[in-house]
């Protein structure tokens, strides 16, 4: 795998071997077409100056122009799904009130107090008010942001109840989350979520609800943390222990705009560094030894594969019947890929969405307040809700510090603990690299790091507005 490639157009060389698509047209069971539609685009070769990871002159640029100008999910609606119902969101130096009307609408304001500036709920809190009334003198409006009382009104005469309206931010829903923006001139959500809503036609996110939060502190930059999970090529290295069933160097790698992009990363099919085939139910063997959600495991290997199918179909059904059972919910309509394999798509700024069975999981990194340095971390699983449409309350939210391991989450699975763990062990030396290099910056391959340099070259238009 060492050997160098002849010089090619760029970004037009591909691993060795069947490709991704090629994998999922074999398992003939009509995945969805846009899963094998490649939309690769070369967008330069060009370092990324590790200035970007660093520089509090960067930094106040994006909290400037990019954080006050973006759609970003503030919470999702089963975080506030009666009226009074407020949960607070952060962003740098902002907070946001996002709250469940008397009518049922969603509304969104700054975390502000007009009177004197003081925050109207405490940071980081969420639950049930029937107003919203300042602790520092008594100011309140009501969920519909009109002002309802001033203590002493006989001393404000300049007021006006107009006037003095909460200021409201935009906001928008898609898949069950909510969405707000700074920027009341923005362009629709619709907009920037591009294809999303079409690709996850059969993957309804409003129909889910939050099984597990788990939110963690990162030591880096949170462009950097993001780029962590944006790419397969790091599977050898830093999760050696999946090569066997993962097929990370032929990963397919798909940009969309400016706003999108996905990979597609096979689960049951050997990483090509291996150099060699494997016999299905060896492949399978190991795919039941490793799997990383809890309920799946087969220590007894009672599960076969039958002849003339496949390892992935095999577990793919498998997985289809075990879930299936724990969520009361049918799934044998999902295609093997849209079961196991994990496909990722990025949403700029900060979030990836992983649509399939087997990897339900959400991802968001923010920066951890004015601190360039540091990232505040947020996994969540979610699960479909079962078939009676009961929404369970969504889960407790389990804080982890910057030493802590995912391991220490209750009922969290152990290799999956580990896999997160390995993910997210790098981070500190790599800020530290970035500060020590006496080279500028990073140099990323043109294919398989296509998305973390997409999301630089959104982050540029932004800033250059």
């Amino acid at each position: 795998m060492n050997k160098p490639f002849e010089p090619l157009e760029h970004g037009a060389a591909r691993c060795p071997g069947p490709s991704t698509a090629d994998i999922i047209r074999r398992d003939g069971d009509q995945a969805p077409a846009h899963l094998t539609e490649e939309s690769y685009t070369f967008l330069g070769d060009d370092d990324i100056t590790y200035s970007r990871y660093t520089s509090r002159e960067f930094f106040e640029l994006e909290k400037e122009k990019l954080w006050t100008k973006v759609w970003q999910w503030a919470c999702r609606v089963e975080d506030i799904p009666e009226p009074g119902d407020y949960f607070v969101y952060e962003i740098t130096d902002k907070s946001v009130i996002v709250v469940r009307t008397e009518s049922g609408e969603i509304k969104a304001y700054p975390n502000a107090c007009l009177h004197r500036g003081t925050e109207l709920k405490p940071a980081g809190s969420s639950g049930r008010s029937k107003n919203l009334r300042c602790p520092f003198h008594g100011f309140t409006w009501s969920l519909e942001g009109a002002l309802t009382d001033v203590p002493c009104r006989w001393d404000f005469p300049h007021i006006s109840d107009d006037a003095f309206r909460l200021p409201e931010l935009r906001v928008e829903l898609w898949g069950g989350f909510v969405f707000i923006n700074f920027d009341r001139d923005a362009a629709p959500l619709a907009e920037h979520l591009g294809v999303t809503p079409e690709h996850f036609a059969n993957w309804n996110l409003s129909e889910k609800f939050t099984a597990r939060h788990v939110r963690k502190m990162l030591p880096a930059n949170w462009k950097a943390c993001l780029e962590a999970f944006l790419e397969s090529y790091h599977v050898l290295e830093t999760h050696p222990q999946g090569v066997l069933t993962v097929g990370d160097a032929n990963s397919q790698y798909d940009v969309y705009g400016d706003n999108v992009s996905r990979f597609v990363h096979l689960v049951g099919f050997p990483s090509p560094h291996l150099g060699k085939a494997f016999a299905e139910q060896e492949i399978l063997d190991a795919l039941m030894a490793e799997a990383v959600v809890e309920g799946v495991h087969d220590e007894a290997g009672k599960l076969r594969v039958p002849e003339g199918s496949t390892a992935r179909a095999t577990f793919a059904k498998h997985i289809q019947q075990t879930f299936g059972a724990a969520y009361r919910k049918d799934l044998s309509h999902l295609s093997v890929t849209e079961t196991i394999d994990a496909i990722e798509y990025h949403l700029f700024p900060n979030t990836c969405l992983f649509p399939s069975l087997l990897f339900p999981m959400v991802y968001r990194f923010r920066p951890n307040g004015n601190d360039p340095d540091t990232t505040v971390f947020d996994l969540f699983f979610l699960q479909p809700l079962p078939d009676s449409g009961e929404r369970p309350d969504p889960a407790e939210t389990v804080e982890l510090g910057f030493e802590q391991s995912f391991h220490e989450v209750p009922g969290f699975d152990p290799g999956l603990a580990t896999i997160y763990d390995q993910d997210t062990g790098n981070l500190q030396g790599q800020q530290r690299g970035f500060k020590s290099s006496t080279k500028p910056g990073q140099t990323l391959g043109n294919y398989q790091e296509i998305r973390a340099r997409l999301l630089h070259r959104t982050i540029d238009k932004y800033l250059a507005r």
